[in-house]
C-alpha cells in the first residue's frame, strides 16, 4: 500500500515509524512532515489543510490510504471532501467526518452531548462577549479553581485554571474581548473544577465495534510538579498504574460504549481515532474533553508498546473487520520526556541548531518541531523532541532517559526532569 500521512509533530513521526514496520506498506508520503519523518518515507511540502494540494498529492503518488494526524484538517471536513469526490472517495482516511470532529472542534458541542447521553463531566456553562456578566455570576456559583476554556481549536493551550475569582473574571474577559486565541475564543465554556488525576484513553473505532487501546498519562504545564502555564504537553508515561481493568471496565461502560450509541443515535459518522481526555475522581472516571485524533505526546508513549501491525489495523477499519484483529500491547512501561524551546509555550526562536541526537542510547527519538536544512537539524517549533524509553519500571526508564536527556543539546532547550515521578506511588 502507498499511504500518504498529514501532520509534522511528534504524533506524526510516530505514526510513521510505526507505519514503516508494516509488511502491508510500500511506500510511505508524510505531508508536510519533519527532519524525523524523513527517515520513514518521502516529505511531501503540503499543507495539510490545502485540500487541493492534497488530492494532486494522492492521484501523483498512487495513494490507497490517508492516514490525518492533527486534528485541523479534521475539524475541517478532509473526509468529507474525500467522500464528495468522484475519484478520491474510494480511498479510505483515517479520521471522522467534520460533524464526528466537532467533538473536539467545540467544547460547547462536546459538553452538550456529554449531556445529552449522561456522559459523567463537570458541570459547566456556555458564554459568549454578549454574557460575560452572566459568566460572571456562573463564576460566583462555583468554588474555585476556576476552568476556562476556549471553545474552538487552541493547540493545546486554551485552558486556564484560575485560582481566584478575581483572576477568573479577568481572564473571562480577556478571553472574549481580546480574543488572544483567536476565533477559537469567540465563546468560553466554565467548568466545575474536578479533583483528582488526570489519564488519556484512546480507541479506534468503525463507529460501532471499537479497540482499546493503552491508556496514558501526559503532562500539560511547563515546570516540574506541575507548576507554570500549560503546554500542548511535556511528557506522557504508559501505562498508568492506577487505571487497573476494573477502573478501566468502568470507563468502558460509563463513558466508551454510550459515547458510541449516543454518536449513532444522532446519525454523525465516526471513523478512526477518538481520545478520551479523563478525569480519575475517588476511582469514577469522568470525562474532560474528546479528541477526534490521538494525542501527542500520548502517541509517542502508546504506539512503542503496540505488537499489532498499525497498518493492517486501519486496513481491518476501512475494510468494516476491526473485530477479526487480534490486538496485542507489550507488557512494558513507555515513558516520553518532551524537549522544548526556550520560552515555550510563550514567544520562543526557532533556527536553533541540534547536536548529539547520534549519542541516543536504549531510546527512540521522535521529532516534533525540526527541519532539516543545509545538512543540519534545526529547531523549527515550540515542542521540538520527544525521546521515548521503554523499560520494565518508571524508575529504569526515568534511569535511561535522564542519561540520554544530556546528550541533546541546542540553545535554551528545556525539560521537566519529573516525568512519570506521581506515579510511583501507585505502583504495585
Amino acid at each position: 500500500m502507498n499511504v500518504l500521512l498529514l501532520g509534522s509533530g511528534g504524533r506524526e513521526h510516530a505514526l510513521a515509524w510505526k507505519l514503516k514496520q508494516s509488511r502491508l506498506l510500500n511506500k510511505l508520503y508524510i505531508a508536510p512532515g519533519n527532519a524525523g519523518t524523513m527517515h520513514c518515507g518521502e516529505n511531501i511540502n503540503v499543507n495539510v489543510n490545502d485540500f487541493a494540494a492534497i488530492r494532486e498529492t494522492v492521484l501523483k503518488y498512487h495513494i490507497n490510504m490517508v492516514v490525518v494526524g492533527p486534528e485541523d484538517p479534521l475539524v475541517n471536513g478532509i473526509r468529507d471532501y474525500f467522500l464528495a469526490d468522484e475519484i478520491l472517495h474510494t480511498v479510505p482516511v483515517i479520521g471522522p467526518s467534520k460533524n464526528g470532529a466537532m467533538l473536539e472542534g467545540s467544547k460547547d458541542f462536546s459538553k452538550a452531548f456529554m449531556q445529552r447521553h449522561h456522559i459523567p463531566t463537570a458541570r459547566y456553562k456556555t458564554f459568549d462577549n454578549t454574557s460575560i456578566e452572566e459568566g460572571n455570576r456562573f463564576l460566583e456559583t462555583l468554588s474555585p479553581p476556576f476552568v476556562l476554556k476556549a471553545d474552538g481549536l487552541a493547540a493545546g493551550k486554551g485552558v486556564l485554571i484560575c485560582k481566584d475569582i478575581i483572576e477568573a473574571k479577568q481572564q473571562l474577559k480577556h478571553i472574549l474581548t481580546d480574543q488572544p486565541f483567536g476565533s477559537a475564543g469567540h465563546k468560553v465554556v466554565i467548568e466545575e473544577f474536578l479533583h483528582g488525576i488526570e489519564l488519556s484513553v484512546f480507541i479506534l473505532t468503525d463507529g460501532t465495534k471499537y479497540i482499546l487501546l493503552p491508556e496514558a498519562k501526559d503532562y500539560k504545564r511547563i515546570g516540574n510538579n506541575d507548576t507554570g502555564l500549560n503546554t500542548g504537553g511535556m511528557g506522557a508515561v504508559s501505562p498508568v498504574a492506577f487505571a487497573d481493568a476494573f477502573f478501566i471496565q468502568k470507563v468502558e461502560e460509563r463513558i466508551i460504549k454510550p459515547t458510541l450509541e449516543g454518536l449513532h443515535s444522532e446519525n454523525i459518522t465516526y471513523t478512526g481515532f477518538l481520545f478520551i481526555g479523563l478525569m480519575n475522581v475517588n476511582g469514577d472516571p469522568y470525562v474532560i474533553e474528546y479528541n477526534c485524533r490521538l494525542g501527542d505526546p500520548e502517541t509517542e508513549a502508546i504506539l512503542p508498546r503496540m505488537k499489532t501491525d498499525l497498518l493492517e489495523l486501519f486496513n481491518s477499519l476501512a475494510n468494516g473487520t476491526l473485530n477479526t484483529i487480534k490486538y496485542q500491547v507489550e507488557n512494558t512501561t513507555s515513558l516520553v520526556t518532551i524537549l522544548v524551546s526556550g520560552g515555550y509555550p510563550e514567544e520562543y526562536e526557532k533556527g536553533k541548531v541540534i547536536t548529539g541526537l547520534e549519542n541516543i542510547k536504549d531510546a527512540t527519538l521522535f521529532h516534533a518541531g525540526t527541519i532539516f536544512k543545509d545538512n543540519r537539524v534545526l529547531t523549527n517549533g515550540g515542542r521540538v523532541l520527544a525521546l521515548q524509553v521503554s523499560a520494565p519500571t518508571i524508575e529504569e526508564a526515568r534511569a535511561i532517559a535522564h542519561k540520554n536527556l544530556t546528550e541533546i543539546h541546542f540553545e535554551k532547550v528545556y525539560f521537566r526532569n519529573d516525568v512519570g515521578m506521581d506515579l510511583l506511588k501507585y505502583q504495585k
